[in-house]
């Protein structure tokens, strides 16, 4: 695991990371997160069963479960990365997902560009959670490229600077852990509690930092005031503050009605000015990459004084 003697390199190792995902994408054929979903799966079917599901002693079950998933892969990373260096490179390009989320993104630009908005209603869908046949594809692309800029993006570099490769990955997978069970519903109400609260933690200055980015290069007295105002009245402690503030930036309104599993649910709305365009899917995709070039370029300047 990389420590503050080894974090002159650890910036050069970041950008390699980043590289290497701008270059490969995601794996294609097999990807590592659909074997830890389905051991994830295999795991909650054990300890959750229906019959348990609605006791409050699910929690503790939550937590074993959590830590069955999450802790060995943790320690066998951060024991591989004291063998090289190029571990840490290749966990945190594990972790990221900057490439992957252009493609999904400029999926629904694509289709949108060729007058076909089914099309483009799909794409969307793999990238939020929601009842395809009722989405708008724009906002919900603008939406998920905020969010996901946060959870996809940035948490994993911030934890790869305070812990290299294997803060990179635990990020990733508690972030997946909570995406699987992180629901507010009979089944994982309790069971999922814990993954909820990790990834809540592990997320909690990442956000913050993420929709200070956001801010930064966008229209920030704007995003600053959206962050400070919008962002309590949204039911994610985390998503709130990185959504307001990259509506503000992009000076556009996102949240409002959405459908969850057949449910309509009423958003607050975030951001100010006009609704958001199909244009506004690359501007979003901009706010995020520029955000990348700033946090490398602010590490490597960092590591230069550090080496000095």
């Amino acid at each position: 695991m990389l420590s503050l003697p080894h974090y002159p390199i650890t910036p050069l190792l970041a950008v390699a990371g980043v590289a290497l995902d701008a270059l490969l994408g995601e794996p294609r054929r097999w990807h590592p997160l659909v074997g830890f979903g389905k051991f994830a799966n295999f795991i909650e079917a054990i300890l959750n069963p229906e019959s348990l599901r609605v006791r409050v002693s699910q929690k503790i079950e939550g937590m074993v479960g959590m830590g069955l998933l999450l802790i060995p892969l943790t320690l066998l990373a951060a024991w591989l990365c004291r063998l090289s260096p190029i571990v840490d490179v290749l966990l945190l390009y594990f972790a990221v997902g900057h490439r992957s989320l252009h493609q999904h993104a400029r999926a629904v630009s694509k289709a949108l560009q060729a007058g076909n908005e089914s099309v483009a209603k799909i794409a969307a869908s793999y990238m939020v959670s929601r009842d395809s046949a009722a989405l708008e594809p724009v906002p919900a692309t603008v939406e998920s490229v905020l969010e996901n800029g946060n959870d996809g993006v940035f948490g994993a570099l911030f934890w790869f600077f305070i812990a290299g490769g294997a803060g990179a990955l635990l990020f990733r997978l508690a972030n997946t852990l909570d995406a699987m069970w992180g629901y507010k519903n009979t089944r994982f109400l309790y069971f999922g509690w814990a993954a909820a609260r990790l990834d809540d933690v592990l997320d909690y200055i990442p956000a913050r930092l993420t929709a200070l980015t956001y801010a930064l290069l966008g229209k920030t007295r704007i995003a600053l005031h959206c962050w400070r105002t919008q962002a309590p009245t949204w039911d994610s402690p985390n998503a709130g503050p990185v959504m307001a503030a990259g509506a503000g930036a992009l000076r556009v309104k996102l949240g409002g009605a959405a459908r969850y599993q057949g449910e309509w649910h009423q958003r607050p709305v975030l951001g100010k000015g006009r609704a958001a365009e199909p244009a506004d899917i690359e501007r979003a995709l901009s706010l995020v990459r520029q955000g990348v070039y700033l946090w490398l370029g602010l590490a490597l300047i960092a590591g230069r004084i550090l080496h000095a």
